[in-house]
Formats: C-alpha cells, sequence, structure tokens
C-alpha cells in the first residue's frame, strides 16, 4: 500500500506542475537505460570499456545507488529513464507485448516515485496496434506523470518473428495524432535485429551488431521513413528524438536529400527535403558519441538548438559524457553549453511547465 500512496502523491505533483533538482547549471539526460531483473538478459550489448558484463546489468537493474551517487559525482541534475532494447519492440504477441509495457510503465512508475526531483521516464510501448500504444501514452503521460515514451525500433511481430511494424505507416496516425495532442517527445531508440535479418546481413562479420553498425543503419532507415512516407508533413507538431548524434543522419544531409529528390516524380509522399524536418521535428542526443568535431559539423548543418547532451548510460560512463561536455568550453560559448546540456532538453520535456 506505501508504494501506491507514493505513487499517487507524485502524479498529484505533476497535475499541479513538475519539481525537479534545477541547480541552473546540471545537465538533463535522456537516452538512460534501465531495466527490470527479469528482462536484462535479453539486453544484448557489450559494457563499457573497463566494465564487466556483471556490472552492466546491476547498473541497468540500479536506480539510486551507483547511478544517482554517479549523478551527483558529475553534476546531472535529472534523468529520465527508459527501458533498455529490445523491450517490448521484441515481442511477437501483441496481447503479451500489450501487458508487458503497462506492467513496465506502472513498475518504473513506483520505483522513481519517492525521488522525482532527479528521475523522469519515458514510456514502453506495444506498437502492435496504434489504438493500443495511443491509449497506454496517454495513461503513462497523465496518470503515471511520463514525459512522453521511447520505442526501440521497429515492432517485431508474427509467429515467427518475420513481420517488422514500422510507424511511418497511414495506420499508425492514430498514435501519431495523440503523441501530437499530448505534445511530448517520443524518442527512436536502436534495438538488435530479429535473427533473420542480423543472420542475413551480419553472418559476415559478427562484431558489426549492435552499435557498431547495426543500429545506425537500421534506425535511421526507420527515420527517414517518416520522412518520406509524410508522417511530418500529415503532423507538424510531432517531436522525434534521435540518439548517438543522430544516428549518421545529419552527416549525410546533401546526399540524402539529393538522392530523395530523384525520387519525387515517382510519388514518394513527403513534401518536403528531408533535412529540412531536422529543423522543425527532429533532434539529436549526443549519447554515447562524445565527438567534438561531429558535434560541431552538425552544429553546422542543423543548429544547436537541435542538439541535447545524454551520456547512454550504462553502456557509456557516466563519468566519461559528463568531462566530454564540460570540455567543450573551447569550442561552444557559456550560453551554447547550457542550451546543450539542460536548456533546449528543458523546453522539450517542459521541465518548467
Amino acid at each position: 500500500m506505501k508504494h501506491f500512496v507514493l505513487l499517487a502523491l507524485t502524479v498529484a505533483s505533476f497535475v499541479h506542475g513538475r519539481v525537479w533538482n534545477d541547480t541552473g547549471v546540471g545537465a538533463i539526460v535522456f537516452e538512460e537505460a534501465w531495466t527490470t531483473a527479469e528482462l536484462v538478459g535479453t539486453v544484448g550489448a557489450a559494457p563499457a570499456i573497463g566494465e564487466t558484463i556483471a556490472e552492466l546489468r546491476a547498473n541497468l537493474v540500479d536506480i539510486h545507488n551507483h547511478r544517482l551517487a554517479q549523478m551527483d559525482e558529475f553534476g546531472i541534475d535529472f534523468m529520465v529513464l527508459s527501458c533498455a532494447q529490445p523491450c517490448v519492440q521484441g515481442v511477437s504477441d501483441p496481447e503479451t507485448a500489450a501487458a508487458m509495457a503497462v506492467n513496465l510503465n506502472n513498475i518504473l512508475a513506483d520505483l522513481i516515485s519517492n525521488n522525482t526531483l532527479r528521475f523522469g521516464a519515458f514510456a514502453a510501448l506495444s506498437m502492435h496496434n496504434a489504438s493500443v500504444a495511443a491509449q497506454e501514452l496517454n495513461r503513462a503521460v497523465n496518470e503515471l506523470g511520463f514525459l512522453g515514451a521511447l520505442v526501440n525500433d521497429y515492432q517485431q511481430s508474427g509467429p515467427n518473428d518475420d513481420t517488422l511494424l514500422y510507424y511511418d505507416q497511414p495506420e499508425y496516425d492514430e498514435f501519431w495524432q495523440m503523441v501530437t495532442d499530448l505534445d511530448v517527445p517520443v524518442y527512436f531508440h536502436p534495438r538488435t535485429n530479429v535473427q533473420l535479418l542480423s543472420s542475413l546481413i551480419y553472418s559476415h562479420g559478427f562484431g558489426l551488431k549492435g552499435p557498431a553498425q547495426e543500429f545506425a543503419a537500421t534506425l535511421s532507415t526507420h527515420i527517414l521513413g517518416l520522412c518520406t512516407n509524410g508522417v511530418f508533413d500529415r503532423f507538424p507538431a510531432l517531436k522525434i528524438i534521435v540518439g548517438h548524434l543522430g544516428e549518421r543522419l545529419p552527416s549525410d544531409l546533401f546526399r540524402t536529400d539529393e538522392q530523395l529528390l530523384r525520387q519525387v516524380p515517382l510519388g514518394i509522399p513527403m513534401q518536403r527535403n528531408a533535412s529540412s524536418y531536422w529543423l522543425t521535428n527532429l533532434y539529436e542526443t549526443t549519447a554515447g558519441n562524445f565527438a567534438t568535431p561531429l558535434l560541431q559539423f552538425h552544429k553546422s548543418q542543423i543548429g544547436l538548438d537541435r542538439i541535447m547532451h545524454s551520456i547512454d548510460y550504462p553502456f557509456a560512463l557516466i563519468s566519461e559524457g559528463q568531462e566530454w561536455v564540460n570540455s567543450l568550453t573551447d569550442v561552444l560559448t557559456s550560453e551554447e553549453l547550457l542550451g546543450l546540456k539542460r536548456g533546449t532538453a528543458i523546453k522539450i520535456l517542459k521541465l518548467d511547465d
């Protein structure tokens, strides 16, 4: 009963405005993974250099101990948690996936209910059905106080995991309408491919699975699908966040635009250049990609106001990410650095509303 009372009090506080640990200078980060002890074995990723698998798994499950101590030590004011990949996107049965999303969101809300000064959450969603996804997002935002949602790329489906559902099709418009109505961001995170794809594409080089190549290659295709299939034209107020400095997309905007323009006579639904959506609908974070020259190039391509800091904890170290971002005083003004570390995030997450 104690946990439910705490949760009820927490949700009530959201209704009257969020109170969070605002020091005025600390970072806000939000590609930060969490999972349950039951699911931690499904998270297929290597630990940070110098860490063990056991440490990675312990840090995925932990919220209030080592994670919070690292936040305090290295200057993170607020962290948004989300379910580590593949999470619900790795469940092919629609009913099982829907129930799993509800359960995970309830668990996470309960776990952070005693420290919402430091922690927020993105909802896990089953994306088998747009209506079901919309309803759970609405519940998570309005009843649990969540700040948006994080989806781990496509939803696998079918009896043999051989159907991949992408959210750039018109049947997902009901979901995107709910996202627009709630005015919350959706974070697109990569996932490990289903076995069929993984075997076909990466059998020649297993080391290319995951963050080195697979994640960016697969998720960037999904993001471009949102562009080319007219999702942002139908829902111009959508806010989509992409991690790892945009999964390489802002590094190749010239070629992307030029090649997609050649497809216009063939009838692709998009009404604008793909690059223009980075100025109106798409944001990126620095999660796990602490590359100063690349950050500077992306600043020139999409503007620093489309870029936000994140860590990718525990797959990347909080110490590494914070030491890097605080070293950017050589290339960013103090105002620009505050915007990267917290200013844009406050606006997108509506922390001060």
